[in-house]
């Protein structure tokens, strides 16, 4: 019978993930199990299945002998997780315009408005949680939920690429009028206009993240072309 992960190594997992995700704990640091156990009070059990699941989604690596460390960010990866990611993200959205209901359409408009405040508010390390809400819901809307879960488990190095270009003067202005247009489309119940509107707003976004791929060379992992 397969073991069941505890509650415990499962919030393990979700606090460090985050962390990490948000660039809170930088590619390459080490991952130290006794002070994950002080911090969290946890005993190093729950600890160790959360390092493994890391260790699974890449986001460690475990070193025989030496430790665990963040893994850095794999361009490869991360280019892999952008084409998975717009693949579904385009039948999602178009799917979305098709079914389109009011109610939905209001939980996105508040969702563009809570992108403003925070860039009104300077509050960029709270962006990405509600950037990943809004096409969380696009996909709720499109009938088909679940796409959401496999985006989730692709984009992982391409999240903390987005992480790192959340900065980049108005960058995050235009991703909001982006997801402005977008929402704009479903609402209109237009598929092709919602689906051109997608495609802009990720690749547009991923030539951003490429960018800082040449300039941010100790982020990234020294990959063979």
């Amino acid at each position: 019978m397969l073991k069941q992960p505890t509650q415990k190594a499962d919030q393990v997992y979700e606090l460090l993930r985050h962390s990490i995700i948000m660039l809170e704990i930088q590619p390459g640091a080490p991952i130290v199990e006794k002070d994950i156990c002080a911090e969290l009070s946890v005993s190093r059990t729950p600890v160790r299945e959360a390092v493994q699941k890391l260790a699974e989604e890449g986001l460690v690596n475990v070193i025989p002998h030496s430790g665990t460390y963040v893994s850095h960010i794999s361009f490869q990866v991360a280019e892999e997780g952008f084409v998975i990611r717009r693949a579904l993200e385009i039948e999602s959205v178009r799917r979305a315009a098709q079914r389109f209901d009011e109610a939905g359409g209001r939980e996105l408009d508040a969702l563009v408005g809570r992108m403003r405040g925070l860039i009104e508010t300077g509050q960029l390390e709270r962006y990405l949680d509600e950037d990943d809400a809004l096409h969380a819901k696009i996909a709720q809307m499109s009938g088909m939920p679940r796409i959401w879960k496999f985006i989730t488990l692709a984009k992982v190095h391409l999240d903390r690429m987005r992480q790192l270009s959340a900065p980049v003067p108005g960058h995050l202005a235009m991703v909001t009028e982006q997801h402005a247009a977008i929402v704009a489309a479903i609402r209109a119940g237009k598929p092709d206009q919602a689906e051109l509107a997608m495609r802009i707003h990720l690749e547009s976004s991923f030539d951003v993240m490429a960018r800082l791929y040449q300039e941010r060379t100790s982020m990234f992992s020294q990959e063979a072309p």
